[in-house]
């Protein structure tokens, strides 16, 4: 399920959050750093699997949130060249036994103006081997609600 606000057209698929761009995340040409939209990324989805029940707490977290980034791809449209909110859609688009990837969109707080889109995968570890290890039933259910609903067949 997805949220929206007045200015924010809903999406049909994953969730968008609302996360703030600070004047210390753009650099000296006065846009967003490239290196930030990273941590806007991990801003936007900690919130969400927080308010699931998935909130880091140190030792007691989840051991879903015990996971490592594997792959982080980034394409840039349009710079972020203001300090604000900014829309971050996410969603997955791969659940598999142990490894998921996110695909994201940055885009405009009213939707119009796409500035970035990329994916991020990451595998579950088992925190005494660093191996990988499948995701919890609690965690696979939360994810299952992210996944991108296939094309209908033509």
């Amino acid at each position: 399920m997805t949220h929206a606000t007045l200015d924010q057209p809903v999406e049909r698929f994953g969730h968008v959050e609302h996360v703030p761009v600070h004047f210390d995340d753009l650099d000296a040409l006065g846009i967003m750093h490239n290196a930030r939209y990273a941590v806007l990324l991990e801003r936007a989805l900690t919130p969400y699997w927080a308010d699931r029940g998935h909130a880091y707490r140190g030792r007691d977290s989840s051991p879903d949130l015990f996971h490592a980034v594997r792959e982080f791809t980034i394409r840039f449209r349009a710079p972020i060249a203001a300090t604000g909110p900014v829309a971050v859609h996410f969603w997955l688009a791969h659940l598999g036994t142990s490894s998921a990837e996110y695909a994201f969109e940055f885009r405009s707080v009213d939707g119009v103006t796409l500035h970035a889109e990329g994916t991020r995968a990451i595998v579950r570890l088992d925190p005494a081997t660093l191996r990988p290890a499948p995701w919890s039933e609690a965690g696979r259910a939360v994810a299952e609600t992210l996944l991108r609903p296939a094309p209908a067949a033509a």
